[in-house]
């Protein structure tokens, strides 16, 4: 680990390194200098003018969509990362081998294309030719995959091709019927499944012009302002750098979906300054880190496999958005008390406002940059526009207020130095999306796989493991998130654990005569899926978050994991508890009495799990707060004892944390032991 001594400026480059997994790790001079920016530029425009400008088939879009993005991937990353592999790890140029991989793997991904009325013809009768380009899209994209995001993967991915292959030579419950190779071929690369369904239709249909509105509203400033703002607004108060932390993240994480990206960009301001406040690095690390996770679940962009989810379960994604709404925001609000807990245990003082940006000026300084968000939010929430077509007006948008910023600062160049920014912001919005253009695409050939009859087996093999109980398959979904999801992007575990377990559980539950909301299910593994971001050992936040700290990567990651616990335990409550998700709640007294009990429910727990309200707790105060989260999260669980309504019982829970806020008031702090 470095020294303390070391600049801030290296710190700043170290965290970056842990951005390279995404945008690619390649600084290739001479040919790579311009074709991957102009590869990247390429892919955008055309996302834009099939967004809204030009009607092409679907098959077609999904096609060109992929084809960009695994060349992108072998022209943006080395073959191997360690430089012991010499050529086959060098980032500063792009070798041959790489380009003609990226050619090959767009040829073979345009095949269906190119094939389009032979192989509508020819339909469970594939052509060698056909099997041949289909078994090396299949190899090329899993090597893209390894590329981007890591190995894990594709290793799952090839994990389930083999058992298709060869499932009958497996003992016991794991046996089934094998799939020759000819027919697994034709699923996932020949058709409309597997590798070209539903993931990949999403990621290149909504998924990237969200991404490429995030990418261009940092590039014209509107992360910095999102930070400054957030400074500005809580800098202040006790605990205040942790406070802008957290509302920095959460500000600039429904923009761009990507928990390394949210650290390295706010935490490069946050960390250093919480340090400065007088949090140690280690949990000023893991306030970012958990910040920047946390970032994902809230609406209304919520990252790229939100967007899977309204696909998946048939539902407007306004529907999606609304179910999560109360999760999400007082999961946020509970970690703004959790860092105000904290600086009260650590006896923090507020930074003085000389050493802060002044709200006022903040404020009407980036007022534009609310403009293009305030039309994605209006045309998706309010009108109830496609989410396509809420992101192609948002980035219309976004383009106008660049141009006028720029014409209204240099009206002699007539806002010609608006196009720069503009052009890096497709750029960086292109390169954002190729790791999650190749995972979704790789997460497919499961999904494909699953579809040949492997699902019903798989679900026997789940329901062994968790003991046949519901409880039993929701902890056993639960860790496998958080194990895949250390390899795995937070879209493509939601797609794996989706594939797997979503309609397992729903029938589980069935059978228990137990109607689990099928939104609630899908939220359950997106949840985890993103938790899995801060879990150690891999926990590639906590790593960006410690580079920036100088503290132990490993202790940010527990510490980080351990504020989180308040969102590990949200799924469990929300899956039991409709009206967490505004199922069946229709009035706006409901829906603001469930957000307030939910709300005193969540900062109980976290009182409870840091062992702190305005003291140290005893632990009889620690599990009355306990017990009055378990009442104000499943009141109905307490309705065959009292038989009263739940906004009764209810008010149980809230009289419960006041009796255990009333005990710290009442009895002396030096009766502690």
């Amino acid at each position: 680990m470095a020294s303390e001594t070391e600049s801030p400026e290296s710190d700043v480059l170290d965290a970056h390194s842990f951005e390279e997994r995404e945008l690619g790790s390649r600084h290739a001079g001479g040919l790579g200098r311009w074709l991957i920016p102009g590869l990247a530029l390429a892919w955008s425009i055309f996302q834009l003018l099939v967004a809204g400008f030009w009607t092409l088939g679907a098959d077609v879009v999904r096609a060109v969509h992929l084809a960009f993005a695994m060349s992108l991937c072998f022209l943006s990353f080395p073959m191997f990362k360690h430089k012991r592999f010499g050529a086959l790890a060098d980032n500063s140029r792009i070798p041959i081998w790489d380009l003609l991989a990226s050619l090959l793997a767009a040829i073979c991904a345009l095949y269906i294309v190119f094939e389009r009325q032979g192989l509508a013809e020819r339909i469970g009768a594939p052509l060698p030719r056909d099997i041949l380009a289909g078994s090396f899209l299949i190899l090329f994209l899993l090597d893209a995959a390894r590329r981007s995001v890591g190995p894990a993967l594709p290793c799952v991915a090839t994990v389930f091709l083999a058992y298709t292959l060869f499932s009958e030579q497996l003992p016991g419950v794991l046996a089934t019927a094998a799939t020759p190779w000819r027919r697994v071929v034709e699923t996932l690369s020949l058709s409309g499944h597997g590798i070209y369904g539903i993931p990949l239709e999403v990621s290149a249909n909504t998924v990237f012009l969200f991404v490429l509105f995030g990418a261009m509203l940092e590039k014209a400033g509107g992360g910095k302002y999102f930070i400054d703002l957030a400074f500005s607004l809580l800098g202040g108060f006790r605990g205040g750098p942790a406070k802008a932390s957290v509302l920095a993240s959460g500000l600039t994480g429904m923009i761009n979906g990507s928990s390394i990206a949210n650290t390295v960009t706010t935490g490069t301001f946050t960390i250093p300054l919480m340090k400065k406040a007088g949090y140690p690095g280690v949990k000023a690390g893991a306030i970012e880190v958990a910040a920047s996770t946390n970032g994902q679940l809230m609406p209304p962009i919520m990252g790229a496999a939100a967007f899977i989810i309204a696909e998946t379960c048939n539902l407007p994604y306004a529907e999606v958005v609304r179910a999560a709404f109360i999760p999400a925001v007082i999961s946020y609000l509970a970690l703004f008390y959790i860092t105000h807990l904290e600086a009260l245990k650590l006896g923090l003082d507020p930074l003085p406002r000389s050493e802060l940006p002044r709200f006022k000026e903040t404020f009407l300084s980036g007022l534009h940059f609310l403009f293009p968000l305030g039309v994605l939010i209006y045309l998706l929430l309010i009108e109830g526009k496609s989410p396509r077509f809420s992101a192609l007006f948002a980035i219309l948008a976004l383009m106008l207020v660049i141009w006028i910023q720029k014409l209204l600062s240099e009206p002699r160049k007539f806002g010609a130095s608006a196009l720069p920014i503009i052009g890096k912001g497709l750029i960086t919005g292109a390169k954002n999306m190729m790791g999650i253009g190749v995972a979704v695409a790789a997460a497919g050939i499961i999904v494909g796989v699953l579809s040949l009859g492997l699902s019903s087996q798989v679900t026997l093999v789940i329901k062994f493991l968790s003991g046949g109980t519901l409880a039993g398959m929701l902890i056993v979904t639960a860790l496998v998130s958080l194990i895949l999801g250390m390899g795995l992007p937070t879209t493509a575990t939601y797609i794996v654990m989706a594939s797997l377990t979503a309609a397992a559980i729903e029938s589980l539950a069935a059978s228990f005569g137990v109607v689990l909301p099928l939104i609630g299910i899908h939220l359950f593994v997106f949840y985890f899926g993103i938790l899995s971001d801060d879990t150690p050992p891999v926990a590639l936040s906590a790593y960006a978050a410690s580079a920036i700290s100088r503290a132990d990567p490993v202790r940010t990651g527990v510490q980080g994991f351990l504020y989180d616990i308040r969102t590990a335990m949200l799924p469990f409550m929300f899956l039991f508890n409709e009206r967490l998700l505004l199922i069946g709640v229709d009035s706006l007294w409901e829906m603001i009495l469930v957000f307030l009990f939910s709300l005193v429910g969540m900062f109980a727990f976290a009182a409870a799990t840091l062992g702190y309200l305005k003291r140290p707790n005893r632990w009889y105060e620690s599990g009355l707060l306990l017990v009055a989260t378990w009442i104000l999260f499943r009141p109905a669980s307490l309705q065959g004892f009292l038989p009263l309504p739940v906004d009764a019982i209810s008010v149980i829970g809230l009289l419960l944390a006041a009796l255990a806020l009333g005990l710290q008031v009442i009895l002396p702090t030096k009766k502690l032991g």
